[in-house]
């Protein structure tokens, strides 16, 4: 990056600071703010980011990320310690991490011996139902109906997430840890029970309604019909049996066997179509990242059926043709130019993205600098564009084919971004009765018709339509940056459709605003997906700068907060780490 991080390093290491063992707990909220609740943003003078030598974790829970900093600290190496997050996430962020969701993982294996290095795609996206049908979302008058694809059986798709850790660990794990040994801290948790406070305290109040409404789940989140108090403890007893037999048998104990059998049970008896079968059959993809460069930096990020790489590469190669740093952060050129770049890349989205298995997506197009120069060219600085006067592009002249995330660098400088969902909150708000697992409503990621919105109000194209075994389209956007071939950053956020804007705003503050890793992860965020027309901004920006955008006629609306970048930076003299304090309760921590 600039050389103002390094330069910050030498200078914490230099006053003498520890490093070993070494943590920070983003503050962020006041007590009683709602998770995902505003935050005001602005001061970022006297952000300081996590130091440490030998390994770095950083999530959105802290008991999570202490789990991965003991198994780095007990000879792991990135995958081992990102595997035992995933699985503690499960219990301790209960309304993202999960066993019944799905995700994507890069993992970076650092070169030796003069070999260069390799950067693989784990995709363990949830899977529709062998009896999904293209319609299975819409009412009697042929239009979507949102109960169906976000609140019935019919919303979950096949959970991918227990094969995906389990995979990553048996081709990339160091080889001194066990599953068994990765699960045994997240069983503990479960069996033990957690206290309820930071975000699970602020997230079960706002989830009570759709909690309650399955007595099985009521049972496992809710008190005799009310949230835990602050303090109380969590305990999950059925989710720690179903980890112990992960444990015992491996991912085969989630897919087949008992444990299968109650979720298809459970899914059916909410109306959906899940089969036995179907969880059986579930196989996690390895992929190719897509990748681009942006000032030198090389960007490695995932591809479809993710659309989060290819359009973070997409927007980072209009930006290029820009002098982002001499306009400045948060003046209203660098706004109106993260916004005006935004929106042809979201309508893009909607035309071309997809299961990469059912459609021909042309990533080569979308990432190729020159089709950014078509975009950028039809920029006007002086005026924002209506989403009306903006269309998916053309980029085949050009070819020649509720979230939470979490990263992890170790000493060698392997490193994993794992970014993986339920989708809603709490997902389907149901648990398969007699596991606890959690299960997603993630089917509503797909486009219930062309031109509908889902959830996020993201624009849905044919080439994402429901279809048997399809895997629905995602915004998440786990990344990589490196520089001379050496890794650089880590980075990734939930935030549904704001994955892509939140780590595109982290990568453009630390490579054009220079600024440290900590200052880059808090400052204000905006968006904008081209449909509803809106910018939507966080409280901390210049009311002038503001003032200035809506003057250009940008529709400047200032909403909640945007995303939970958890990042870490790479230097020749040690790791930062940065967790995002929009959301209660997360922590950077290395050793």
């Amino acid at each position: 990056m600039a050389s103002r991080p390094p330069r910050l390093l030498t200078a914490i290491l230099a006053a003498g600071l520890a490093l070993a063992p070494l943590a920070v707990r983003a503050q962020g909220a006041p007590p009683g703010m709602p998770a995902g609740g505003q935050a005001i943003l602005s001061d970022t003078a006297r952000l300081l980011p996590v130091v440490a030598r030998n390994g770095m974790v950083v999530s959105q829970e802290a008991e999570a990320t202490r789990v991965g900093v003991d198994i780095l600290r007990r000879g792991g190496n990135a995958v081992d310690a990102a595997v035992a997050v995933g699985f503690a996430l499960a219990v301790t962020l209960p309304r993202a991490g999960n066993l019944g969701g799905g995700g994507f993982m890069l993992v970076h294996r650092a070169g030796k011996d003069g070999r260069p290095g390799e950067t693989i795609a784990i995709d363990y996206r949830e899977t529709a139902p062998a009896e999904a049908t293209r319609d299975m979302f819409l009412d009697a008058s042929g239009e979507p109906d949102p109960k169906k694809s976000r609140d019935s059986g019919l919303a979950v798709g096949v959970p991918g997430t227990v094969r995906g850790l389990a995979l990553a660990l048996e081709k990339y794990g160091s080889g001194k840890f066990t599953l068994a040994d990765l699960v045994a801290p997240a069983e503990r948790l479960a069996r033990e029970g957690i206290a309820v406070e930071e975000d699970l305290a602020d997230s079960l109040p706002h989830a009570t309604g759709r909690l309650g409404r399955d007595p099985a789940t009521a049972a496992i989140f809710l008190k005799e019909g009310r949230p835990f108090a602050r303090g109380e403890r969590l305990v999950q007893s059925d989710l720690a049996g179903t980890l112990a037999a992960i444990a015992a048998r491996g991912p085969d104990a989630f897919y087949t066997g008992p444990i299968a059998e109650k979720i298809a049970a459970s899914v059916k008896a909410a109306g959906g179509v899940m089969t036995a079968a179907d969880l059986a059959a579930y196989r996690p993809v390895l992929r190719r990242p897509v990748t681009g460069r942006y000032r030198g930096y090389e960007v490695v990020s995932m591809p479809p059926p993710s659309s989060g790489g290819v359009h973070l590469v997409e927007i980072l190669n209009i930006l290029e043709g820009f002098d982002m740093k001499a306009l400045g952060a948060g003046s209203a050129d660098a706004m109106h130019l993260l916004a005006e770049a935004m929106k042809p890349a979201y309508a893009d989205r909607a035309a071309w993205l997809g299961d990469p298995e059912r459609v021909k997506v042309p990533a080569k197009g979308l990432t190729a600098k020159a089709y950014a120069e078509t975009l950028r060219a039809a920029i006007d600085m002086r005026r924002a564009r209506p989403a009306e006067e903006i269309r998916a592009g053309d980029p085949l002249p050009y070819e020649s084919g509720q979230t939470t995330h979490f990263s992890v660098v170790d000493a060698e400088g392997n490193a994993v971004a794992n970014t993986y969902t339920l989708n809603f909150s709490y997902g389907a708000a149901f648990v398969a009765a007699g596991t606890g697992v959690l299960l997603n409503n993630e089917m509503d990621d797909f486009a219930a018709k062309t031109g509908a919105l889902n959830a996020h109000g993201l624009v849905g194209g044919e080439t994402n339509s429901v279809a048997p075994g399809a895997r629905p389209l995602s915004s998440m956007t786990p990344t990589f940056l490196f520089r001379d071939g050496r890794l650089a950053l880590v980075t990734g956020s939930p935030g549904g459709s704001r994955i892509i804007s939140t780590v595109l705003q982290v990568i453009v503050n630390v490579v054009d605003f220079d600024m440290n890793l900590a200052e880059a992860v808090t400052a204000p965020r905006l968006h904008h997906q081209w449909r509803p027309d809106t910018l939507l901004v966080e409280t901390g920006f210049s009311p002038d700068a503001l003032r200035l955008l809506r003057e250009r006629g940008h529709k400047v609306v200032v909403g909640s907060t945007s995303g939970s970048a958890s990042s870490i930076l790479v230097t020749p003299e040690g790791l930062m780490g940065a967790a995002d304090p929009r959301q209660r309760g997360t922590l950077a921590a290395g050793h």
